[in-house]
């Protein structure tokens, strides 16, 4: 089963949990049961029916697309990290 990190701006979610291992071949099954383990995660990930704008996701430490429907092996490492924006223009 895919193993999720949890950033911790989502972990009091997760009761403290700083990685999860839930069943899903692809990003979207992985999603929907986080939600079932952990009320809430779709909502902090999702907007309607896709990723919310300023979060990354990476499998195995390679950024994807960000598509639910990407696609995810069993013993893949997933990672949804919020954009880092800001710094100044000169």
């Amino acid at each position: 089963m895919p193993t999720v990190a949890i950033p911790s701006l989502l972990r009091n979610l997760t009761a403290g949990e700083e990685s999860v291992t839930v069943p899903g071949s692809t990003i979207r099954e992985v999603i929907a049961n986080l939600e079932t383990r952990h009320p809430g995660m779709k909502a902090r990930l999702c907007e309607e029916d896709r990723i919310k704008p300023g979060i990354a996701i990476y499998v195995n430490g390679l950024l994807t697309r960000g598509s639910l429907l990407e696609r995810v092996d069993a013993d893949a490492e997933i990672h949804f990290l919020p954009a880092i924006g800001g710094g100044i223009s000169v």
